[in-house]
């Protein structure tokens, strides 16, 4: 870089002040500052932009990673599975050579029945006889109601 001390920079602005003129120096200095600006601002753009696609070259490469390990989980998972499913399959065929024939007698197993639940309604965790003691609200009212309900009742 540059070595620009206080004696150079005093030679500079000497020069600037015979060549260009004392009218005219401050709008030329005011010039130079905004260039300058105007640089310092796209240099840093320029290493802000090197940094970001420096770190994309980092993410990818650790998702690459990611992928990688994720897919030998599906594969180790995929071939436990495989193995279980043998095995089932094995001891399945085992007991049902075992078995006895089946029995008429015997009682069918029970057919589903759908446990008729309002599915559509939600139900709160909170039981009703609860709600009721601590005086929790579990109807909305509007507002003109909750005026009518404890508006003080007239005495005849």
């Amino acid at each position: 870089m540059i070595d620009l001390g206080i004696s150079k920079l005093a030679l500079i602005g000497a020069v600037a002040l015979i060549v260009i003129g004392p009218e005219k120096l401050p709008r030329v200095a005011r010039t130079i500052g905004t260039l300058l600006g105007k640089a310092q601002r796209y240099v840093a753009d320029v290493k802000a932009e090197v940094n970001r696609s420096m770190d994309m070259e980092d993410l990818k490469k650790m998702k690459e990673s990611v992928q990688d390990a994720a897919k030998e989980m599906q594969d180790a998972v995929q071939t436990q599975a495989s193995d279980f499913e043998n095995s089932w399959a094995e001891t399945t065929a085992a007991l049902e050579g075992s078995r006895t024939v089946f029995d008429a007698s015997q009682a069918a197993p029970p057919e589903y029945k759908h446990p008729g639940k309002k599915w559509r309604l939600k139900q709160g965790a909170m039981p009703q006889w609860y709600k009721a003691r601590q005086g929790v609200r579990t109807r909305a009212l509007s507002g003109a109601a909750r005026v009518a309900r404890f508006r003080p009742q007239k005495l005849s």
